[in-house]
């Protein structure tokens, strides 16, 4: 019934959406028009839809698996984009928090402040 997933996050500026989202992280922008900016990771379509009167909300809206979290935040931390630290969740020098399931977690948040994160799977 249903076939591939769409994301969705929100914005107040395309502009400066599209300079993090293509700059910063590099997705590839497919269309751009006054309501949205539509990018794809890997096979998923993001859009980043202009919004009026919302705040960011304090949890994870948008996530991406990686095979190295370490080499993401460092990627990350070159393009100019802070990993956000939680008090009491342990995180290491980078700002990565290993799961109890051994799992990789980093988060950051785009210009508007929707949290976003990284997770490297554990092996096996």
């Amino acid at each position: 019934m249903f076939d591939t997933i769409v994301a969705f996050v929100p914005s107040h500026d395309l502009a400066r959406s599209r300079d993090f989202y293509e700059g910063a992280l590099g997705m590839r922008v497919v269309d751009v028009n006054d309501f949205a900016l539509v990018l794809l990771s890997g096979e998923t379509t993001v859009r980043v839809t202009l919004a009026e009167n919302w705040s960011p909300q304090p949890f994870t809206v948008l996530g991406w698996t990686v095979a190295d979290a370490a080499e993401v935040s460092d990627r990350l931390a070159s393009a100019g984009v802070a990993l956000l630290r939680y008090d009491g969740m342990g995180q290491d020098e980078r700002g990565l928090w290993t799961t109890p399931t051994g799992a990789r977690v980093a988060w950051f948040a785009d210009p508007d402040g929707n949290v976003l994160s990284v997770t490297q799977l554990p092996e096996g």
